[in-house]
């Protein structure tokens, strides 16, 4: 194996490193895939998990954990996280899945630092081998996008952005809505279309009733692959929610460069259910198809409200009557793909 130089930012400058990439359990993931494509048993299932957290409180600062908590966060109050979680509480978390490779996604670090994240997750990538990719933060309508940017293109771990876009609460919505740090801001806008010359993709964490939003980003930037986080986030159960939820999957759908990660639909106060959970992931994957979608635990965060072992065990049963090829996509070749792991 290669070792590859990359330069990572400081606020005094650039430092050369040096990068191992680790393919952990890459030969056990190619020997679960085969066995599972044989026998078809969630046993032999490999898992590519898609959305995952790392956080150490104690050496680093993210100021939604470590500050006054967030007001109105979608799972209630969220102290139960608010502490270190790190590659072997990960595994604890996970039981008797077997997860063989993760892709971490930025978790509200130090906005004054955004390269202070992957210094950190590199040293966590050379001890633990996890995570294989990690979509990192930068902010799209600041000065220092181009720096940002130009260093995480060149870093063999980063493969894509998360920056959440402004938006608002559903009942003030319209849809010319247009603010400052949202997807129609020029300025937001002419920090995206660096994503293209970088190869990086882009993680969209937005309310689904800005979807219309979305899918003139996705035809605008049609180089650029936006990857959909938590479902769309679509909290209101009721029929007519459920609705306008998949109207809005489908209108984004029609756009070949937009990819769905199916996480984050805990409720909060109830445990992991199929019943519950199942109308929503089916209708995902009936709208997205099997091989545009991926499952995600989006750990520690729903840990707020379920075990990552019930999470992954519901989209087991939930996707039993899929074929064995939908289901390995699903579970792992789409992620791997997504994020060239």
């Amino acid at each position: 194996m290669r070792w590859r130089r990359f330069f990572i930012g400081t606020r005094s400058g650039f430092i050369a490193s040096w990068f191992k990439p680790r393919e952990a359990p890459v030969s056990n993931a190619n020997e679960l895939r085969r066995r599972f494509l044989a026998s078809g048993s969630d046993d032999d299932l490999p898992i590519a998990d898609a959305h995952q957290h790392f956080f150490d409180i104690e050496r680093n600062y993210y100021p939604w954990l470590a500050d006054k908590p967030v007001k109105n966060f979608r799972y209630g109050n969220y102290d139960a996280i608010r502490r270190t979680f790190l590659p072997a509480d990960y595994f604890r978390a996970a039981g008797h899945h077997k997860i063989v490779k993760t892709v971490l996604i930025e978790g509200e670090w130090d906005p004054s630092d955004p390269l202070g994240e992957l210094r950190w997750v590199e040293s966590l990538q050379r001890e633990h081998g996890f995570p294989h990719a990690m979509s990192a933060q930068a902010w799209l309508d600041r000065e220092d996008v181009d720096a940002v940017l130009d260093v995480y293109g060149r870093h063999p771990l980063v493969k894509g952005i998360r920056h959440k876009p402004a938006a608002l609460a559903r009942d003030e919505y319209t849809n010319g809505f247009v603010a400052p740090g949202s997807m129609r801001d020029r300025k937001w806008r002419d920090g995206y279309a660096k994503l293209r010359d970088h190869n990086l993709l882009f993680e969209l964490q937005v309310f689904w009733w800005h979807f219309n939003e979305a899918a003139e980003l996705a035809r605008d930037f049609p180089e650029t692959r936006i990857v959909i986080n938590h479902t769309g986030l679509p909290a209101d159960r009721s029929e007519q929610g459920l609705k306008d939820w998949r109207n809005a999957l489908e209108l984004v759908a029609r756009e070949p460069n937009v990819h769905l990660k199916i996480s984050g639909i805990c409720i909060p106060g109830q445990p992991w259910s199929v019943e519950a959970n199942a109308p929503v992931v089916r209708t995902a994957i009936d709208v997205f198809g099997a091989k545009r979608c991926s499952f995600a635990s989006n750990f520690p965060v729903d840990g707020v409200v379920n075990r990552m072992t019930d999470i992954f065990d519901g989209f087991k049963a939930i996707a039993a009557p899929y074929s064995i090829e939908d289901r390995l996509a699903l579970f792992y070749d789409n992620a791997v793909s997504v994020y060239a792991m």
